[in-house]
């Protein structure tokens, strides 16, 4: 694969907070009992997760460890003080309904540039209001590049990055690592401000079930008051200068990002089988049991419904106080995101390579196959367009019926869930490695 702008020198380094890196040998991690323990495409082999020997494309990457000052308590200031409102965070919203404001291409984009990291990209990318594009990578970075592809800045983490990046109103940005911390990255400084760990896991780094447990992985989704809600061994809320501002337990990992109800209600999916609904003071309102692991993550609609997906292949709805309004049965675990379409519809792909379209009572609208896996989230855009991505290496835009608009193949699966920019321009990381920015083209 060729290097974004001719080989530039796409690594670069902030300073004196990234001061030295070492790289270390991926090892395998014990403690798995089948391959549903293990993350990525790694599968459980003698109670050890590790890498598929025919599947080179998906060797692990080189962790790299990066020298960081030893935590100090965080100091308030104004600086790190969202406003009540974010610039970008996963699905667009706090409550998750994956609504752009702007329109997709009518015809199928071009590919502007591509921004290759060391490492496949999951997460969603976030997009500033200058035009910056932030995304974590496997790699175990998170990598700023200008609206052109040009590379500005880089911060190291020591584990692999699923998280989206959140950025705040005043432009600080916000992610997640496996290496149990969530880290806040000034964009205006262009350096780190401050890095809260999850949990007390002995174990920080790895792919086994001990080692993920803090991982975080959600979010995180910044509320109105720019507090943070992101998982790890339980649903954290943390405030805008990095303390604690609650945590609540759960059985197992939250790998599913926190929306929030109209009243501030915390609402997330855990690897326990459980969505749990915590109060803004901490407290557990509900909870619901689904049949198997919970990794969607929820959305709550205007009506307050709650829809969520799980690993028994079934999409859930809850109604606010968490009894349940009905569940719709797919072919495969849902693990996407629903999304909030025209007329009420919740839009989410599963692992059976089905896009499903449901109605609000619960029945089956339409469905649009595609030929592998869905993991990507979808985004609707302002005119009801419906974009997303599978693991069939390909990115569609469907409109708002189900008929197909476009489509385009990309170098990787396209687990990421995709984002909009002003001028139409999509931006979503693939398997290959690379971030693409896709151009609307004219006719």
């Amino acid at each position: 694969m060729v290097p974004p702008h001719g080989g530039r020198n796409i690594f670069l380094w902030l300073g004196p907070l990234l001061l030295s890196a070492c790289v270390l040998p991926r090892q395998p991690i014990a403690g798995c009992l089948s391959d549903r323990d293990c993350k990525l495409e790694r599968i459980c082999e003698s109670g050890r997760c590790v890498w598929p020997a025919h599947d080179a494309r998906r060797t692990a990457p080189p962790r790299t460890s990066t020298a960081l000052p030893a935590p100090e308590a965080p100091k308030p200031s104004a600086e790190s003080r969202p406003a009540s409102t974010a610039q970008a965070m996963f699905r667009l919203g706090p409550e998750h309904r994956g609504r752009s404001p702007y329109r997709l291409p009518l015809h199928q984009p071009q590919v502007a540039w591509t921004y290759e990291t060391r490492a496949p990209i999951t997460a969603s990318a976030a997009v500033t209001s200058d035009g910056l594009v932030a995304v974590g990578s496997h790699d175990g970075r998170l990598h700023i590049v200008d609206k052109d592809g040009t590379p500005r800045a880089l911060q190291a983490s020591s584990d692999l990055i699923f998280s989206s990046a959140a950025i705040s109103a005043s432009g600080i940005l916000y992610f997640g690592s496996d290496d149990d911390h969530l880290y806040a990255f000034d964009l205006k400084q262009m350096k780190m401000q401050w890095r809260f760990q999850v949990g007390s896991c002995p174990q920080a780094v790895g792919v086994s079930p001990a080692a993920s447990r803090c991982d975080v992985d959600a979010g995180p989704t910044i509320g109105p008051d720019g507090t943070l809600y992101t998982g790890g061994d339980g649903i954290y809320a943390i405030n805008p200068d990095g303390t604690l501002r609650w945590r609540f337990a759960t059985g197992a990992h939250v790998s599913s990002t926190p929306a929030l109800m109209a009243d501030g209600t915390v609402v997330a999916g855990c690897q326990d089988n459980l969505v749990y609904a915590v109060g803004p003071d901490g407290g557990k309102r509900w909870d619901f049991r689904a049949g198997d692991d919970i990794e969607s993550s929820p959305m709550v609609a205007e009506d307050g419904t709650i829809y969520v997906g799980s690993d028994d292949g079934k999409l859930y709805a809850l109604n606010p106080d968490g009894s349940l309004r009905w569940a719709f049965t797919a072919r495969d675990d849902i693990r996407a995101s629903p999304a909030l379409g025209e007329n009420g519809l919740i839009l989410v792909g599963s692992f059976d390579g089905l896009f499903y379209a449901i109605k609000p009572d619960g029945t089956l609208a339409w469905t649009f196959r595609t030929g592998d896996r869905i993991l990507s989230s979808a985004l609707v855009d302002a005119a009801g367009a419906i974009l997303f991505g599978s693991q069939d290496d390909r990115l569609y835009a469907l409109e708002s019926d189900g008929r197909p608009r476009w489509s385009v193949a990309l170098g990787g699966d396209v687990d990421s869930s995709p984002v909009l920019g002003p001028d139409g321009t999509i931006y979503v990381g693939a398997d290959d490695r690379k971030l693409y920015a896709l151009a609307p083209t004219e006719h």
